[in-house]
């Protein structure tokens, strides 16, 4: 296996042409990484309710020789994690009994925890490169998640990125790539239930050769196929609707990760805020 491919990598490269059995055994994986250096191949059968044929024939399908390889390479990967400070540890607050505002902002608590310790900080990094690197950047997503759009379209702009979120108006995002091309690039954001048209835009960028990075909640949702570049976050919720702590943690931590990466541009696009501002004040008065 490629040293510079994460298993997550291989698994997501060839989910779409994976039989559903073994679709069942990759999407237990990826969303339980951190616990698969603690199952044998007996009880990830169990889990999954999968035969141990099946499980290996997954493992030789990704590039292992079997299920004992694929599951050092995971536990490889995380060691690499501990070692780089990529997992946090937080208190465990499963068996506090408090109050709603107490229990909520624990849950958000252990969604932080669980992003810092899920999200691939070598796609993290790809993103930002590829930001700083493109003519402009678009954000887009559907419903809560055209706000969080939104969002960081505005962060971007505050540190000097030429970002603007994709609007839902007159066309469809589909409609709006023929305006787009290699140049640009593009962050969709989608959560369960996942957008149908934030799928076909993601598709279609693909078709069109634009790059984009997919914040969503797992690396096989529907529209992370067309891309190698994908954000994985927490937001699991005491009601039905997605909780977003640790979505504006990721959006806080991209924009200030392009502000350090390109310090010079930053400062110089916040003089400028300033000065209109100041100028504003003055006309105002």
């Amino acid at each position: 296996m490629n040293a510079d491919i994460s298993v997550k990598d291989l698994i997501t490269a060839s989910y779409a042409d994976l039989p559903k059995s073994q679709k069942k055994i990759a999407d237990y994986i990826l969303e339980n990484f951190d616990k698969i250096p603690f199952h044998n191949v007996n009880e990830l059968s169990r889990l999954t309710s999968s035969s141990v044929a099946s499980i290996t024939r997954f493992a030789q399908r990704i590039g292992m020789d079997g299920y004992i390889e694929l599951r050092e390479k995971i536990s490889l990967s995380l060691q690499h994690k501990i070692k780089n400070k990529s997992i946090f540890p937080l208190f465990d607050a499963k068996n506090l009994k408090d109050d709603t505002l107490t229990a909520v902002a624990n849950l958000d608590i252990q969604n932080i925890g669980d992003t810092l310790a899920r999200i691939d900080r070598d796609h993290f990094n790809r993103t930002i490169s590829r930001i700083l690197k493109a003519r402009r950047v678009y954000t887009g997503g559907l419903g809560i998640s055209y706000l969080l759009a939104e969002i960081l379209a505005y962060q971007l702009n505050q540190v000097g990125v030429d970002a603007s979120v994709m609007n839902h108006t007159w066309n469809s995002f589909p409609e709006s790539l023929v305006y787009k091309d290699a140049e640009d690039y593009m962050i969709l954001i989608s959560f369960p239930p996942y957008s149908k048209e934030t799928i076909e835009t993601a598709k279609c960028a693909g078709e069109q050769s634009i790059g984009f990075t997919a914040i969503t909640d797992k690396h096989s949702a529907p529209f992370s196929f067309y891309t190698d570049t994908i954000l994985t976050v927490n937001s699991e919720n005491m009601l039905y609707t997605n909780s977003f702590s640790a979505i504006s943690v990721l959006i806080n931590a991209i924009a200030t990760e392009c502000a350090l990466k390109n310090n010079k541009r930053s400062s110089r696009i916040l003089e400028k805020l300033d000065k209109f501002s100041k100028t504003l004040d003055l006309v105002l008065d």
